[in-house]
């Protein structure tokens, strides 16, 4: 079986910063008797281990309700990055979260290693709901969605179904199957044949041989040269806060090459009217990303109480970490979330 390429050692670093293994800023060191606490936990989805942090408000009390969230990671990332920040940010609001690893993603069981299917990925959400309905002080009548990048584009595709979803929110939503499809930008729409033959062989492969071909790879810390080479503010400003800033050992770009056989058949707009509820998407206005959430918006006719929401100066990675965005983002959730659970 093919391997993904090791964790940097900035990775290893930024993670052992913290005794939770969270990379982002303010995150949680320790729980405190009166603050926002971090509990690690797991379920299972079908015979995989599933791994989550759940933040509970300050002074929690299991014997009252509190409004719950789940937070859904970016493509490649994983719940101590920025869905642990969104996660802690609203717990401060009085909300239950819940932030997880993707199933044969990070921390969480499944093999082969990094597949990455929409339907696994729409399960995952499912599936934290689920869990969060079984947490003592959830109030699972007053259950809220985020999904964050390739996460907010399979949250559009569960909350199309799973009505206990009450408000859906995603920030710098990117459709991940559009852009496997189409490439990012509309840039590989001459090669989709190409590239679905090579996913199809590469399945064949798994089969005959138990071998696994990924595509792309773990991120890196990159030199300046290096950097200046990526042409687009995403994948440029995406490199360093996976592969430097913000690096993990469990994050990885790299998926099973056999994944695109699902992923480039996938749009979040489809059925995307079937959405009913409040729907708030909050994007950068620099971000070379708003055209998805943008197609998005446009389509989901399903609903009358729908806000794109633009932060000003921002592009698609600034929105996981700038404190002024996330502060700005966060206060646009506080509202969102108030008004609608």
């Amino acid at each position: 079986m093919n391997t993904i390429a090791n964790p940097s050692e900035e990775a290893r670093r930024n993670a052992s910063k913290n005794q939770f293994g969270l990379v982002y800023k303010g995150a949680i060191t320790e729980n405190k008797n009166g603050e926002v606490n971090m509990h690690p936990v797991s379920y299972k989805i079908r015979e995989n281990k599933i791994v989550a942090n759940i933040y509970t408000p300050a002074n929690f009390d299991s014997n009252k309700k509190y409004p719950a969230i789940v937070v859904a990671h970016p493509n490649g990332g994983v719940k101590e990055q920025v869905a642990g920040l969104y996660a802690q940010r609203l717990a401060e609001l009085g909300y239950i979260t819940i932030a997880f690893d993707a199933a044969y993603q990070g921390g969480s069981e499944g093999l082969p290693r990094n597949i990455d299917i929409p339907a696994n990925r729409v399960e995952d959400i499912r599936a934290a709901a689920d869990f969060l309905s079984t947490f003592n002080g959830a109030d699972v009548d007053k259950l809220g969605v985020l999904g964050i990048c390739g996460g907010g584009g399979y949250t559009i595709k569960a909350a199309q179904s799973d009505k206990r979803f009450k408000a859906v929110a995603t920030l710098s939503m990117f459709d991940s199957g559009l852009v496997r499809r189409n490439g990012f930008l509309d840039s590989q729409i001459d090669t989709i044949q190409e590239r679905l033959k090579e996913a199809s062989d590469s399945r064949q492969k798994e089969v005959l041989t138990g071998e696994v071909n990924y595509t792309s790879s773990a991120p890196s810390k990159l030199s300046e040269e290096e950097l200046s080479k990526i042409s687009t503010d995403l994948y440029r400003e995406g490199m360093i806060y996976y592969g430097d800033t913000h690096a993990h050992p469990n994050s990885t770009f790299a998926y099973t090459t056999s994944s695109l056989l699902d992923l480039m058949s996938f749009d979040a707009t489809n059925n995307v009217e079937l959405i009913n509820q409040p729907l708030l998407m909050i994007v950068g206005d620099n971000a070379d990303t708003k055209y998805m959430s943008e197609r998005v918006f446009e389509r989901a006719s399903g609903t009358q109480n729908k806000e794109l929401y633009e932060l000003k100066n921002a592009t698609h990675i600034q929105t996981y970490f700038r404190e002024d965005l996330v502060d700005e983002a966060v206060k646009k959730l506080e509202e969102f979330y108030k008004n609608n659970l």
